[in-house]
């Protein structure tokens, strides 16, 4: 009671989120999971018609994308990587907890853990930081003050972060392969900016309250 009077969020207490029906775990090492990111998990579904098949989740966090993918597309192989030990500590346990063993879990800063390798996804998911500084000192301060700094503020911009993943997500995906970025509500159109004559098929994604949420591309 304490802790819920001195704000700590809710899921923090109980030590658990729902994310696409699933029963997640989390503590204040990873962001706490938002409905808004089950959108990632629907395109993800929909552009692979839920073959199997290579995917890359970066920044996993408490693994719930992750996971939700791994339920769902059973005959796949998933990556998820993310540069804090402690958050891949959750998303291990998130793991064995759903029964999922087509995961594997490794630290990265991005695509680090994959640099001068062959290997390629034919899709590569995140849902990266992206508040700006700017919005940082706008925000509850049960965000502010209780979830991971580092995994929801990229920079002066916000935009930091997906730039990097924009910009190196090419050589890392297969032929036709596909690029899901989690977006903030005001950066669609900086975000498309960003894609150049590389990509193809780049599409907004809307969250249940009509706001863009997600970003898709599909290196030409």
């Amino acid at each position: 009671m304490e802790g819920r009077l001195a704000g700590l969020p809710l899921p923090y207490l109980t030590g658990k989120k729902e994310f696409w029906s699933l029963d997640i775990n989390v503590s204040p090492a990873v962001l706490i999971p938002r409905p808004d990111t089950e959108v990632l998990v629907e395109k993800v579904l929909e552009l692979s018609s839920r073959n199997g098949g290579l995917i890359l989740d970066v920044g996993t966090g408490s693994g719930n994308i992750a996971v939700a993918l791994a339920k769902e597309m059973p005959k796949s192989k998933i990556y998820a990587v993310d540069l804090s030990l402690k958050a891949l500590k959750i998303a291990r346990l998130n793991a064995l907890r759903h029964g999922t063993n087509n995961i594997v879990f490794e630290r990265s800063d991005l695509f680090s853990a994959f640099r001068g390798g062959s290997l390629k996804f034919d899709f590569i998911v995140s849902n990266p930081p992206y508040v700006s500084r700017k919005d940082w000192e706008t925000l509850p301060g049960e965000i502010r003050d209780y979830e991971p700094r580092k995994a929801l503020l990229a920079g002066d911009s916000g935009l930091e972060v997906i730039e990097r993943l924009i910009k190196r997500s090419r050589g890392y995906l297969k032929e036709g392969g596909y690029l899901v970025l989690e977006i903030g509500d005001d950066q669609k159109s900086r975000v498309l900016d960003m894609f150049g004559r590389y990509w193809t098929e780049i599409e907004t994604a809307w969250d249940l309250a009509g706001r863009p949420r997600a970003i898709t591309a599909r290196k030409a």
